[in-house]
């Protein structure tokens, strides 16, 4: 019985509120007051059952919680026949319980998500040379693997033969694939975007970097799950010297409803509304501004950050690569752009689409005796011309002179953190092009905003190379910079400023930032990230909306200031209630009654205010 009445708690505050609004729209209407006292008695009763198996079960494990203080008022309630108070308190407090419920439930399925993400089954080289498949629990360190085009690499490993480039955006978090060869390192739950490739397995199942991932998720979530919540703090305390209190002026008084009034009035029916209305209020301007708060826990840390750690791709930039600028080196550039669109339209690499769409509409031409140079780019015949599209490496290759102009051209954007495409044409430089992940508009005014509110330090965290990510850094300001980071590393960064004292929040948006966001403080996803990312984190930036964090930053502080304001109110009534009944004759049930319920709409009206915060008001 008790199970089945704390499982539907939920219904049993829905029945408790309509009976409360029959019972008073029957006097207010009708002027009947029968149905007014019987509607407030059941819903009295049906509000007190939960309330009071909590509070019994609270006492077997030796706690005395409000729960148990709500109870001795409702029942004192009756003995003195002030149903409205009893049903009111009951109300208040199972509808206080269900919103902070509400609130601080998180999804766990961001585990199951992770575990089927992860590769299921291996190429593995047998005796006879031969490779079968087989289950990737199967595959011991030393084992000879072979990955095809299109699949995923099964275990941490060192490239023996072949060559391909591998999306390692599941772990580094980085778009643009990464070219493999011999004695190159890969990493389990990695695509093998193009080629064919061996490798020894190094580390096998938990012990890869991707099982590591899912191992730091779950114990970073874990450690978050302890926390206790402030009003059951404050119960530990409250609860037994208020009916203490009560006790000892019944010993003294035999005045048993004077006792009952000091437990009626001390009950705390403004702290409890007062902290889930200031969570909810908060919440619900973040969700009306593009900005997923989930609970007062978030908010409360949340308020107090003092640094900020970013992913790059996906975060502060776009996470798609475009071409940053361009160079031309002849007069009739249109031909030369046309053989390269005709050339790059045959590729499947991230780099050609991103020459296509600057190029946009133009007209193609027939290619022939297509040649791809591994790690280098593309030799073609276009229209009777050879064209060489790719590196510089290429171009050395095709003894393609570089004018002293070209040559600082590739050393400027080089510097600037570009991926290079130059075409020549019949031998002769073309078009240099600079490609680069873009940073998000408006991110470095985003940035001087929390500056302003407090945060003291910005920092990147990256898996691309350190000086692209230094680039970056630059031209945003940014405390600190770090490039060439594995999930691990960041994790181990993060955990490093938790133990420094530091309040940390992460900001990220692949699979690979998912340990990060559940070990910092605060993990923040954008909203157009991996539902791993999304369900890891305790703030979701709807849209992918960068700008959405300052006024989540600043809607966190209203909100906890808000709270602490609510707090003090609650509590300050209630000394001044119990204050009033035990030092003085104006003090009586109904009066107390009246500023008790006003307190009570106080706090809900202080805490609606945060539905109108606007951070240009702060």
């Amino acid at each position: 019985m008790q199970r089945h009445i704390l499982r539907n708690k939920n219904k049993i505050t829905i029945i408790s509120g309509v009976l409360i609004a029959v019972g008073f729209l029957s006097k207010w209407t009708m002027g009947n007051t029968e149905i007014f006292e019987w509607a407030l008695i059941v819903a009295s009763i049906f509000g007190v059952a939960p309330i009071a198996i909590q509070a019994y079960q609270a006492l077997i494990v030796k706690v005395v919680s409000i729960d148990l203080l709500v109870t001795i008022a409702v029942i004192g309630a009756f003995v003195i026949r002030n149903y409205e108070e009893s049903a009111i308190v009951t109300f208040l407090f199972l509808f206080g319980a269900f919103l902070e419920q509400r609130t601080l439930n998180k999804t766990r399925s961001a585990i199951k998500e992770l575990t089927e993400m992860a590769p299921e089954s291996a190429l593995k080289k047998l005796e006879n040379g031969e490779f079968v498949e087989v289950d990737v629990d199967e595959v011991d360190v030393g084992d000879i693997l072979l990955v095809k085009t299109g699949a995923k690499v099964p275990v941490d490993g060192t490239v023996l033969t072949g060559e391909g480039s591998i999306n390692e955006a599941s772990i580094t978090g980085e778009s643009i694939p990464v070219g493999k060869e011999k004695g190159s390192n890969v990493y389990a739950g990695t695509i093998l975007d193009n080629g064919t490739i061996q490798i020894v397995a190094d580390r096998v199942g938990e012990d890869t970097t991707f099982g590591k991932i899912i191992e730091l998720v779950e114990e970073a979530q874990d450690s978050k799950s302890e926390a206790e919540r402030f009003i059951d703090r404050f119960a530990k305390y409250y609860t037994p010297i208020v009916l203490v209190l009560a006790l000892i002026i019944w010993i003294i008084s035999k005045d048993i409803e004077l006792a009952i009034t000091i437990l009626v009035l001390g009950c705390p029916g403004a702290l409890v509304i007062g902290v889930p209305v200031s969570n909810v209020a908060g919440i619900g301007n973040g969700a009306r501004n593009g900005v997923l708060l989930k609970g007062s826990e978030v908010i409360s840390d949340f308020s107090r950050l003092d640094t900020m750690v970013f992913d790059k791709t996906g975060t502060l930039t776009v996470g798609n690569p475009s071409v940053a600028e361009v160079e031309y080196y002849d007069d009739n550039i249109e031909e030369a752009l046309g053989y390269l669109a005709s050339v790059e339209r045959e590729s499947d690499h991230p780099l050609a689409k991103a020459v296509l769409e600057k190029i946009g509409e133009i007209q193609f031409s027939i290619v022939e005796d297509t040649e791809v140079i591994k790690g280098e780019g593309i030799i073609a015949t276009v229209s009777g011309h050879k064209i060489a599209v790719g590196n510089l490496a290429l171009m050395d290759r095709e003894q393609v002179e570089l004018s002293e102009k070209a040559k600082a051209d590739v050393a400027r954007l080089e510097e600037s953190g570009n991926s290079l495409v130059l075409t020549a044409v019949d031998g002769e430089l073309k078009v240099l092009m600079g490609i680069r992940d873009q940073i998000r508009p408006g991110v470095k005014e985003d940035l001087q905003k929390l500056k302003r509110l407090g945060v003291k330090n910005l920092v990147v965290l990256s898996g691309d190379n350190q000086g692209t990510v230094d680039v970056v850094s630059r031209e945003l300001g940014l405390t600190e910079a770090h490039g060439n980071m594995l999930p691990e590393d960041k994790s181990e960064y993060i955990k490093e400023l938790i133990e420094e004292g530091q309040i940390v929040a992460f900001v990220g948006d692949g699979v690979n930032d998912s340990p990060s966001l559940a070990l910092a403080n605060i993990g923040i996803a954008m909203g157009s990230g991996t539902d791993v990312a999304i369900e890891t984190s305790d703030v979701v930036l709807m849209n992918s909306d960068f700008g959405r964090l300052p006024h989540a930053l600043g809607l966190t502080k209203a909100t906890a200031r808000n709270m602490k304001q609510n707090i003090l109110i609650a509590v300050g009534v209630v000394v001044v209630l119990l204050a009033g009944v035990l030092f003085s004759d104006w003090m009586n049930m109904s009066i107390g009654m009246l500023v008790h319920e006003g307190s009570i709409l106080v706090v809900i009206f202080n805490g609606m205010r945060l539905l109108r915060y606007r951070l240009n008001r702060q």
